[in-house]
């Protein structure tokens, strides 16, 4: 079975107008189309084993000694939070080596521009496919958190487009920055100093008001508390707006900052 993902050149043959963005869009739907079935397999893994190993293994010691944590059992606070982190990661993961190796190694962008594509066009189309893997990641997670019992209202589909938004906060900005970059020293840096200790400390495993005084403010200015805790609290709608538009403005400003960064690497 074929991952059944229309290509904006299939829709251009099929007599479907389709912005010009879209043609950069069609190289990554492409490529995904020959490499999708183990991106799908780990995607449905990975949440498999986090949330058997920690949800119910974990959460079973930290249930029969607290009984609740925020109100509720591990598990149940513990998924919400494992959606967002996977958000940050997959957001990551397609706005570093994917981005600079269009520019420096493969040269796919300078491959586009040869055509009538803007740099614009370029980036849109990245930023569009990230939005797809984002999407595509996030509602197989959410599938995996509803087998295990955890989607118990109609809402928690609210938390796919708050997943989403969160990975997209991060992509927007770490691609911006992944076109000034001649190599990639610095994505090591970003997953040591950056992914990993949001990872840990931005309130995926436990309430960051279990750190001490002084490391608070900073876990709560942190983009991945804000996409945890509107993953986990979407139908906590006085503070939707807040968390949503806190990750809003990394994406638009990371948007922004990487029409500038892409233009001055791709066009000389």
């Amino acid at each position: 079975m074929a991952l059944e993902i229309e290509s904006p050149g299939m829709l251009r043959a099929r007599g479907v107008a389709t912005p010009p963005s879209w043609r950069s869009l069609g190289y990554w739907v492409y490529s995904y189309r020959r490499t999708w079935r183990g991106s799908v397999a780990t995607s449905f893994l990975i949440p498999i084993l986090y949330l058997a190993a920690m949800g119910i293994g974990l959460g079973s010691l930290v249930d029969k000694h607290t009984h609740t944590i925020d109100g509720v059992k591990y598990l149940y606070f513990l998924a919400p939070g494992l959606l967002a982190s996977t958000a940050m990661q997959i957001g990551t993961n397609e706005a570093t080596y994917p981005v600079m190796g269009a520019i420096k190694w493969i040269r796919t962008y300078f491959a586009m521009l040869a055509t009538p594509l803007s740099v614009t066009d370029v980036l849109l189309g990245t930023m569009t496919w990230i939005t797809i893997r984002l999407t595509i990641v996030s509602t197989i997670y959410l599938g995996v958190i509803a087998g295990f019992g955890v989607a118990q209202s109609p809402l928690t589909i609210l938390a796919l487009p708050a997943a989403v938004l969160t990975g997209l906060a991060f992509s927007a900005p770490i691609a911006a920055f992944a076109a000034t970059c001649q190599n990639d020293t610095w994505f090591s840096a970003i997953y040591r100093f950056g992914v990993v200790p949001l990872f840990l400390f931005s309130g995926t495993f436990f309430p960051i008001s279990q750190l001490p005084a002084w490391l608070r403010p900073l876990a709560y200015a942190t983009p991945l508390y804000h996409g945890v805790t509107l993953c986990r609290e979407f139908v906590d709608w006085p503070l939707v707006p807040v968390h949503a538009g806190y990750l809003l403005v990394l994406v638009v400003g990371g948007y922004l900052t990487a029409r500038i960064t892409f233009r001055r690497r791709l066009i000389t």
